[in-house]
């Protein structure tokens, strides 16, 4: 292996754990507001039971994209054979598509952008993430 190659393997590696810091942080700020959301609802709620809410109710279903490519950066960096390149393009792809924001858009888009006008925070850690993604274009 090159040190050419082993540097990029190491930038690579770094990235991959930016990100999904950054991920986890919009997510637990997508959390929130949804917690906020339901409990102005329904009344409040304990972490536990929040915790239940969010594998099973409804209204929280939409954060397991989220989740699931959280889970597949953990997995890359985690797997025993270097990632390629073409993994690392195809996931931040990925990601910049999700996490895309539509008043009209899926429901994940739609959801995603309705968290955008109710909490400042999700935009905050929505812009961390974006210029995490374009820095690697």
């Amino acid at each position: 292996m090159t040190s050419n190659t082993l540097l990029q393997r190491i930038h690579q590696h770094q990235y991959l754990r930016d990100l999904r810091n950054k991920l986890l942080h919009l997510h637990r700020m997508l959390l929130d507001t949804e917690r906020i959301t339901y409990e102005q609802v329904r009344g409040r709620v304990s972490n536990t039971e929040l915790l239940q809410l969010v594998i099973e109710h409804e209204q929280f279903a939409w954060l397991h994209r989220l989740s699931e490519l959280v889970v597949q950066i953990d997995e890359m960096l985690q797997a025993d054979e270097p990632v390629s390149l073409e993994d690392v393009q195809n996931l931040i792809g990925y990601a910049r598509t999700l996490l895309t924001p539509s008043e009209v858009g899926n429901g994940f888009a739609r959801k995603y952008y309705n968290a955008f006008q109710r909490e400042p925070g999700v935009v905050l850690a929505h812009a961390a993430v974006s210029e995490l993604l374009a820095s690697d274009k």
